[in-house]
């Protein structure tokens, strides 16, 4: 796989195992503008690949080393999933400047180099997160338009089946056991008993990630069904 190399000063030595691989949006006008940031030393960001809209790769760190794309960040039992991930941005515009459709070209990218990474590592197919998923009072990238059920066929992050046997949960119950399965999932920033203002903005990552027509930030039945095949 050609890749390009384009070595950022901002990074820091590992000492932790590699258990996930977190995807990102560049949020930027341009590549350009994307690899000026992430080279420049005063923004103290990075990625360890950079995937542009024709589908090149740029390295810009080592994988033995830690890139500085995660930020404030909680999965399941870990904290600040910089120490244990290897980060990859897709140049897109994003939310802010226009947000873009991912190129066939980027995802053809983003795929191979994915399972060259799951393969390496020793990867879990669920271990395949977006920034939103990790973050999601402060980021919303990848985004509603990121194509994670073509990922998910090819064994790169998790998706739900379709399951007959459901029923309709009432209203009451509806919101505990909704974050009672996202907890089982690995999301945090919420509590399951107590409802917080932010909650809508956990509801908006999941569904960006497993409903993206619908990111309403409202736990509807829908919703909930989709939290509920992940989980049995």
């Amino acid at each position: 796989m050609n890749k390009i190399m384009n070595f950022s000063p901002n990074f820091s030595k590992r000492d932790r195992k590699i258990k996930f691989v977190i995807i990102h949006y560049t949020g930027m006008q341009s590549e350009i503008e994307s690899i000026k940031r992430l080279i420049d030393p005063k923004f103290k960001v990075s990625c360890h690949y950079l995937i542009s809209r024709k589908g090149k790769i740029i390295q810009m760190v080592k994988e033995k080393n830690i890139a500085w794309h995660a930020g404030k960040s909680k999965w399941k039992k870990f904290q600040n999933l910089n120490d244990n991930s290897i980060g990859i941005e897709l140049v897109n515009k994003g939310h802010k400047l226009g947000y873009q459709n991912f190129t066939k070209n980027q995802i053809k990218s983003l795929i191979k180099l994915c399972k060259i990474i799951k393969k390496k590592y020793r990867i879990k197919k669920e271990n395949f997160l977006g920034h939103s998923d990790i973050a999601p009072l402060r980021k919303i990238d990848p985004g509603e338009k990121f194509p994670w059920k073509k990922l998910s066929l090819q064994g790169l992050g998790e998706w739900y089946q379709e399951d007959q046997k459901f029923f309709r949960i009432n209203k009451k119950k509806i919101r505990i056991l909704f974050f009672k399965n996202l907890k089982k999932i690995g999301y945090r920033y919420f509590s399951v008993n107590l409802s917080r203002k932010s909650d809508v903005k956990i509801v908006r990552s999941f569904q960006r990630r497993f409903l993206p027509k619908n990111v309403t930030g409202r736990i509807d039945q829908k919703t909930y069904k989709i939290s509920h095949f992940l989980v049995h």
